[in-house]
C-alpha cells in the first residue's frame, strides 16, 4: 500500500480530537466495539488515515485490517500503529488469506501483527473446500500455525462464511475445524452468514465455550440479505450477546457491513448507533 494515502499531519491533528467511548455490554462487562475495515474498503484504499480517523471519531475502539495489509512494509505498519496509538484505537486482529498461515507466509504476518499490536491472525477463508479430508487439512494447517504463533504471543483464528455451516458427508466443516484445532485457535463467528444458511448462532456459541473471542456483528434479513444495517435484520442480538459474554469468551465485537443505501462512513456510523442502543 502506498504511503500517499496518509493525510498531512496538520489534517490528522485537526480530525483526531475525540477518543472513543466505552460501551457497556449486557452482562455488565466493558468490551470494546470495533469495525472490520472491509466495511469502509473504498475509503480505506483512497485515504487510510482519514478513514481510520473518521471511524475512531465515531466511537469505534478497535479496527480489524483485512488481507491487503499483508502487502505493507514494516515501516508502513509502524506508521499505521502510530496513527492507531494517537487515536486511542487498537488493532486486535487481522484478516488473512489462507497462504498467510503457512510456514512461508507466517514470518511476515508475525512481524506485521506484532508491530500493529494484534493478538489474532485470522484465516478469512480456506477457499472452496469440498471434502471432509480437505477440511481436516485446513484444521491441520491452523494447528501448525497455532504452534508457530504461540511462542510469539499470537494466536491463530478462523472466520466462517456460509460454506462452513453446510454439511459435508453429514458433518459441518466448521465443526471439523473446531474439533481438529487447539482450544486457543479462535473461532471468529460471522453472524450474518450463519443466519443465511439457517444455523442458530447462539447454539454454535454455547457449544464452543471460550473459543468465540470475537464476533463479526453483521446482520441479515430474509428477503433483503445483507442490505440491512446492524440491528435491523433477523439476528437475535440480545441472545447472541448473552451467550457470547457468559459462555463464548468474547473479548471484542466487530461490526461488519457489506453495503447499504448510505455512504460507507454513514453506514458504519448508523450501525454503531444501533449497536449502542442494544448495549445501553
Amino acid at each position: 500500500m502506498a504511503h500517499n494515502d496518509f493525510v498531512s499531519r496538520r489534517s490528522f491533528l485537526a480530525l483526531s480530537g475525540a477518543l472513543p467511548l466505552a460501551v457497556t455490554v449486557g452482562c455488565g462487562k466493558h468490551l470494546p466495539v470495533g469495525l472490520e475495515l472491509y466495511s469502509v474498503r473504498d475509503g480505506l484504499k483512497k485515504d487510510l488515515t482519514g478513514t481510520v480517523t473518521a471511524v475512531a471519531k465515531m466511537g469505534y475502539q478497535v479496527v480489524e485490517f483485512y488481507a491487503p495489509y499483508y502487502d505493507w512494509t514494516p515501516e508502513y505498519a509502524k506508521e499505521v500503529r502510530k496513527l492507531l496509538d494517537d487515536l486511542g484505537v487498537r488493532c486486535n486482529s487481522t484478516h488473512n488469506g489462507a497462504a498467510t498461515l503457512t510456514a512461508a507466509g507466517l514470518p511476515k504476518a508475525i512481524e506485521l501483527n506484532q508491530i500493529l499490536g494484534a493478538k489474532f491472525i485470522v484465516m478469512a477463508s480456506a477457499g472452496d473446500i469440498g471434502t471432509l479430508d480437505g477440511w481436516k487439512a485446513v484444521a491441520d494447517q491452523l494447528s501448525q500455525a497455532a504452534d508457530t504463533l504461540r511462542p510469539q504471543g499470537l494466536h491463530a483464528g478462523y472466520h466462517n462464511h456460509q460454506l462452513e455451516f453446510r454439511a459435508v458427508d453429514g458433518k459441518l466443516p466448521l465443526e471439523v475445524i473446531a474439533s481438529g484445532t487447539p482450544k486457543d485457535v479462535m473461532l471468529q463467528l460471522d453472524v450474518g452468514t450463519c443466519l443465511e444458511v439457517g444455523y442458530d448462532p447462539v447454539t454454535w456459541i454455547e457449544a464452543h465455550p471460550g473459543r468465540i473471542h470475537s464476533i463479526h456483528c453483521k446482520d441479515w434479513r430474509r428477503g433483503k440479505g445483507y442490505d440491512v444495517l446492524f440491528g435491523e435484520g433477523d439476528a437475535p442480538w440480545p441472545k447472541i450477546f448473552a451467550a457470547a459474554e457468559s459462555t463464548g469468551g468474547v473479548e471484542f465485537y466487530l461490526i461488519e457491513q457489506e453495503g447499504s443505501k448510505y455512504s460507507e462512513l454513514e453506514t458504519v456510523q448508523r450501525c454503531l448507533a444501533n449497536f449502542k442502543k442494544f448495549k445501553a
